[in-house]
């Protein structure tokens, strides 16, 4: 399945994996350690539309956006509490956390068609095994 990205998206999800992996994002130490494989699988994939092949691909790159968009909640609210909530760095943050939460969205809609594809075909529920088996043409 192809998860399509405008290019507001993909510059917002670029500029935020960049800084967690340079480790000047808001989020925690902990927190980054669990989902860092999945941001530094996502960050090169940053160049166009995603194709998606698994269900698990689907929750890996889902962990990814979840937490990049988290990062940058942080950063607008400490944008606006330093800052005003019109300044220009709160605004852009802004627009950056907008663009990161509009993926979310269709990226959550996409894993439950796939789930519900998955259950449809296999006659089964869905389970940790199927979800890397199961394969998804684009």
């Amino acid at each position: 399945m192809i998860l399509h990205c405008s290019y507001e998206e993909l510059t917002a999800l670029d500029a935020a994996s960049e800084r967690v992996l340079e480790g000047t994002g808001s989020g925690g130490v902990a927190a980054v350690a669990e989902v860092l494989p999945d941001i530094e699988a996502l960050a090169p994939r940053l160049t166009g539309d995603i194709s998606i092949d698994t269900l698990e691909e689907q929750a890996s790159v889902q962990r990814a956006v979840e937490f990049l968009l988290g990062d940058a909640r942080g950063r607008t609210d400490t944008f606006i509490l330093d800052e005003h909530p019109s300044s220009e760095s709160a605004i852009r943050s802004y627009f950056e956390y907008a663009h990161m939460l509009t993926v979310l969205d269709r990226l959550r809609h996409m894993g439950d068609e796939m789930r519900a594809l998955a259950e449809l075909m296999t006659g089964r529920p869905h389970t940790d095994d199927a979800a890397r088996r199961f394969a998804f043409e684009d």
